[in-house]
């Protein structure tokens, strides 16, 4: 005999989170975080990035980003690292890991959590109308919440379909953070302490390398 409608467990509340994570730092560490508690989350995925249609540069190898993703959230109840976009030939297409998803967990609700430059440009991504229609798109804001302006909301986006972050103001770039290793400047007040001791193990990001 099955369930009636309301003895039916709700859907579970499933967030995703991609990036190339080179390196992971400190900001996507309490992003992760405030996901978790703010959209009351099941389970969190973070997907370093394979292919990067979209990334100018070459990345760091893959093999580093992955180990360097998995340190950083390891203590993080609730998030899980997955590799398949690493594995997955080709380039990286956020839409065709919403769709593995969505196979794989029917009944979820998909939350897609990004900052604010990325929904900016999210018109840009391949299948963006797609991604929209198949998960609530969760735009970490770092304005100040004490600040008069309204909550970011970009105009493309239907308001049914967005879900602001608030995040307290922290101006971290990984960009700085690879020139600092470079030039062999401090960078652990900047990633977690096993991300920090990994890339100086791994010399990554020295010019000298």
């Amino acid at each position: 005999m099955g369930l009636s409608m309301d003895m039916m467990p709700p859907p579970r509340r499933i967030g995703v989170f991609g990036g190339a994570f080179d390196p992971p730092h400190n900001m996507h560490v309490a992003l992760v975080q405030t996901a978790l508690q703010q959209l009351q989350l099941d389970a969190l995925y973070v997907f370093p990035t394979g292919h990067a249609w979209h990334k100018s540069r070459t990345l760091s190898p893959a093999a580093d980003r992955l180990k360097m993703a998995q340190i950083a959230f390891a203590d993080i109840l609730g998030v899980l690292v997955d590799a398949r976009e690493i594995l997955r030939d080709g380039p990286t297409y956020t839409i065709d890991t919403l769709h593995e998803l969505q196979a794989e967990q029917a009944q979820a609700q998909l939350f897609l959590i990004m900052g604010e430059d990325q929904a900016i440009r999210l018109p840009s991504w391949h299948g963006w109308e797609e991604i929209v229609q198949t998960a609530i798109i969760s735009v970490a804001s770092r304005a100040d919440p004490l600040s008069a302006s309204s909550p970011f909301l970009p105009e493309f986006l239907p308001p049914e379909r967005f879900q602001a972050l608030h995040l307290p103001p922290l101006a971290l770039s990984a960009t700085d953070i690879r020139n600092r290793a470079a030039t062999s400047q401090g960078i652990a007040h900047l990633v977690p302490e096993g991300v920090a001791r990994y890339i100086d193990q791994h010399h990554l990001y020295r010019i000298d390398r």
